[in-house]
């Protein structure tokens, strides 16, 4: 299996897993991982967050699949983990929550940001569709 399809099943599994525990037990996950616990009401915009992690992993799968690689969908994912570390960066430098709770998440999203970058194909039908329409 090709390095890039590993990594997209992965990352897929980690959405997945995210997804089904923000889904069926989100304040137990919290609580597991450290954060501090939530009214409960905060389980149903978490349960909507669910979807996302879900639907994403889900995406990764299938994408992961293909034997062309929709590099939309790639650059997106670099771009969720994009948000995902600045707002790590953002959150721990200004102490709301300590490295301890963050290190990881900041981490794992710094690796599929560059191996992403690194091995995602090259997209080449951008240049082609913007000479066809010049040529019209």
């Amino acid at each position: 299996m090709k390095k890039l399809n590993w990594l997209l099943y992965f990352i897929g599994f980690v959405q997945i897993i995210l997804g089904m525990l923000y889904l069926f037990l989100p304040m137990q996950f919290l609580s597991m991982i450290g954060h501090s616990v939530p009214e409960a009401d905060i389980a149903y915009p978490l349960g909507m967050l669910s979807a996302r992690f879900l639907a994403y992993g889900l995406g990764m799968f299938y994408i992961a699949s293909r034997t062309d690689k929709p590099v939309f969908w790639i650059n997106n994912m670099i771009f969720i983990q994009a948000i995902d570390l600045g707002v790590g960066i953002f959150y721990t430098l200004t102490q709301v929550v300590t490295i301890s709770l963050s290190a990881f998440p900041m981490f794992n999203a710094t690796i599929f940001i560059i191996l992403l970058a690194l091995w995602r194909p090259k997209d080449t039908t951008l240049p082609t569709k913007y000479i066809n329409l010049a040529n019209n």
